[in-house]
């Protein structure tokens, strides 16, 4: 699975101020946004989770592989499983989740899995997180802007309310692309700001270099 744009801004913008101890990635992938927050964070236990076998392999290699190998570990589990197993809470719980909703599936199950909605609901995904997350942690969720109403009424209804907010434009005249979202169990003033990834084609804004330098090895 290649990397993409959405997991570097979340894994850049997602905040550690609170400085976490444990962190969880809930559809982990490659492991992208785990190592991300390795590489940001002194948090001591950092897991993740992954359902496909492939990407599994691919996450745990790529744990294995890096500096942070002492604090990362990845479990082989559907985010179901995971719940009913799991006592502990997390003090970050972080997602990049498979959110396409269209109605046709390609020829490609692993793909799908990754991509489509019905392998990780927002519905699932909000209720489990509403378990895992300590009583006062974070989580940090990237999800298109036409979902963002929705999601928000979701999370409510679990008791997590919405802290912060940054839309992602790709240039400046394009629409609002995705909505990164930081909710907790406590009610506060919502901050909200706007990104723009590009002035022109590959001509990358200020903004959007000075939130993703750390992660790219040309900028």
């Amino acid at each position: 699975m290649k990397i993409g744009t959405d997991a570097v801004l979340l894994g850049a913008w997602t905040s550690i101020e609170q400085n976490p101890f444990s962190i969880l990635d809930i559809g982990a992938g490659t492991g992208i946004l785990a190592l991300m927050l390795a590489q940001r964070s002194h948090a001591e236990v950092i897991d993740a989770i992954e359902i496909d076998d492939q990407a599994y392999e691919q996450c745990t290699d790529n744990f294995e592989n890096s500096k942070w190998n002492d604090r990362l570990f990845c479990y082989h589990a559907s985010l179901h499983e995971f719940v009913d197993e799991i006592d502990d809470t997390y003090d970050l719980i972080i997602s990049n989740p498979p959110f396409y909703s269209e109605n046709y599936k390609t020829e490609n199950p692993s793909r799908d899995l990754a991509r489509f909605e019905d392998a990780l609901p927002f519905e699932h995904l909000i209720s489990s997180v509403s378990k895992l997350l300590s009583e006062g942690g974070l989580f940090s969720v990237i999800i298109p802007y036409k979902e963002e109403e929705t999601f928000i009424n979701l999370s409510l209804k679990s008791g997590l309310f919405l802290r912060r907010k940054l839309h992602i434009k790709g240039n400046p005249n394009s629409q609002i692309k995705r909505s990164l979202m930081e909710f907790s169990f406590t009610e506060s003033k919502i901050e909200t700001s706007t990104l723009i990834i590009e002035t022109s084609r590959h001509n990358y804004t200020e903004d959007y270099i000075n939130l993703t330098k750390d992660f790219y090895l040309k900028m």
